[in-house]
């Protein structure tokens, strides 16, 4: 099983903090952040990734279902 992981480059405001969390998974390309690997083991780091954007820009999904952010 893997969650499947996307940043909104049209809502992310650059902060960095995935980057900072997961750099495996996230990196800073210019003033916004891209997914290194879209398809990630599952990990609770990720979703703070996700909890963490002060954008609201990243998603996680498991089997087409969003399971991060959390609410």
């Amino acid at each position: 099983m893997s969650w499947k992981v996307e940043v909104d480059g049209d809502t992310c405001i650059g902060s960095g903090m995935c980057a900072a969390l997961m750099p495996e998974v996230f990196e800073l390309e210019g003033a916004t952040a891209t997914v290194v690997n879209g398809e990630v083991d599952p990990d609770e780091t990720v979703l703070d990734a996700a909890d963490s954007c002060p954008a609201m820009a990243i998603e996680v999904t498991e089997k087409g279902e969003v399971i991060g952010p959390r609410p």
